[in-house]
């Protein structure tokens, strides 16, 4: 039968062998067979016979199982999957979900450190069974009150957008680490190999700090999320050349096979690379998403009644997308909220922000539960950093808020997290976390261990030393777990 893919005429194989190890020989293999090959006459007459031929130079060429396979946990965790609403610009902690009453109280005067005390413009009411305390700007959210827990005491180092972004999803202020959503698909594989283990929803433009806030750094590529523009109108909009307008999918499977046997070679013979075949993972998660990413995506499938449940707009959309995706075994899906810089006309600016995804958070968690998704699924809001209480620009009439990286607020519930809880408090300003501090490794560290993961044992060697989400430090918020 001839070779599937015979060498062309005038090529080294032709004619020659239909093995393709055989056209991959560097000069210094080619010098060493030769030589050996003598030696090789007179071993022949001292091995015995059954030995001779026992093993073979070409062995059957496999290509080894997908790194995006599902794995066990380090322990049983609640949650399997994880969405995360990135918040970018750092929301007010004292406007949203940290109400001060002295603040309010002080509201125009001078404080200790010479700033002009900011009280809240929203009001503050107690929720569900738990009583939580919620601004009325997430009025909708605040009917699931008790399914979220708020961490009121969360602090990071510096509070600059860019390099308090990339801290927040990589948990590195200096060196390019792994976003945690690739250290997730890396320690857990994810359930569906026709979509990508990470995907991140943005809006139009990359995210501040780039797009290494969803990048792999040194774990393989196969890791990294796939960024979708949510912007577009059409799924081939949103993920370009999904589609292969010019090759059969029957054709594109025999090719990309071909080029797998061609790599299995190359690695036999010479090396692996491992961008190379980070590669060539990419080509068939591409393959297999052509129908998978289709109707993953197509929001026309959902009935008419629960797209208005979510809205007809931007963020409406993503929640919508990220329900449809970890419903179908994708592990972690990031939505990117930006425009929470707020540094004046907080008043109008913020309720405005907060109105653009407390409908569709609210539709989620309503969702989530009645598909019987929420137990299994983590969901965390949060942006960056917080902001001062105090006005930013005291000349203006419309004040806003200057940056704070000593205090903010992240909500989470789904999987694994115990619903109407607060957990720690800041003074009674809102300036500074003061009880029961979290750091942005101690919410990695929890994140982590929702979905069954110890932190200090998902690790990855780089360099000579082995490396892991939360550095050397990380505690898990024990208190806000079910």
């Amino acid at each position: 039968m001839a070779h599937p893919y015979p060498s062309p005429p005038g090529h080294a194989c032709h004619g020659i062998s239909t093995d393709l190890a055989d056209c991959f020989l560097t000069r210094r293999q080619l010098l060493s067979r030769v030589g050996m090959g003598v030696g090789a006459l007179g071993l022949a007459s001292l091995v015995p016979g059954q030995l001779i031929g026992a093993t073979s130079a070409t062995a059957d060429l496999k290509i080894g199982p997908s790194p995006l396979l599902p794995k066990p946990p380090h322990f049983p965790g609640k949650a399997k999957a994880i969405i995360h609403i990135f918040a970018q610009g750092a929301p007010s902690h004292v406007d949203t979900w940290d109400p001060k009453p002295t603040l309010t109280r002080l509201n125009n005067k001078t404080l200790a450190d010479g700033g002009i005390a900011m009280g809240s413009p929203f009001q503050f009411k107690p929720y569900g069974a738990s009583g939580l305390e919620i601004s009325d700007v997430f009025a909708k959210t605040a009917a699931h009150a008790d399914d979220l827990a708020v961490i009121r005491s969360m602090w990071t180092d510096i509070p600059a957008h860019d390099v308090a972004t990339v801290f927040m999803n990589t948990g590195s202020l200096r060196l390019t680490k792994p976003s945690f959503g690739s250290w997730l698909v890396y320690g857990l594989g994810t359930e569906n190999q026709n979509l990508p283990g990470f995907i991140a929803l943005r809006s139009g433009k990359l995210p501040t700090g780039g797009a290494g806030n969803y990048g792999s750094a040194f774990l393989p590529g196969t890791f990294q999320g796939a960024s979708i523009n949510t912007t577009a109108a059409t799924v081939q909009q949103m993920i370009q050349n999904i589609r292969n307008s010019y090759v059969a999918p029957k054709e594109q499977r025999r090719q990309l096979d071909f080029v797998h046997q061609l790599n299995q070679v190359h690695a036999q013979n010479l090396q692996r690379e491992a961008a190379l075949e980070t590669r060539l993972e990419s080509y068939e998660i591409a393959f297999r998403m052509q129908a998978e990413a289709t109707d993953a995506f197509d929001l026309s499938k959902e009935t008419e009644a629960t797209r208005a449940t979510y809205g007809n707009t931007q963020q409406g959309k993503q929640l919508l997308i990220a329900r449809r995706l970890v419903e179908r075994g994708v592990r972690v899906v990031q939505v990117w909220h930006d425009g929470w810089d707020h540094h004046q006309d907080l008043r109008e600016k913020l309720s405005a922000k907060a109105g653009e995804i407390d409908g569709p958070l609210a539709a989620l968690f309503a969702d989530l539960k009645q598909r019987g998704l929420l137990d299994s699924t983590l969901v965390v809001w949060g942006g960056e950093f917080g902001r001062k209480p105090t006005k930013d620009r005291n000349g203006y009439e419309n004040p806003g808020r200057d940056h704070n990286a000593k205090a903010f607020s992240v909500v989470m519930a789904g999987g694994g997290i115990k619903g109407g809880t607060v957990h720690g408090a800041t003074d009674e300003f809102g300036a500074a976390a003061v009880t029961d501090k979290v750091h942005v490794h101690d919410l990695h560290a929890t994140m982590l261990h929702c979905l069954g993961l110890d932190h200090t044992k998902l690790t990855y060697r780089f360099n000579g030393r082995d490396f892991r989400l939360t550095d050397v430090a990380g505690e898990v918020v024990k208190p806000v777990l079910a």
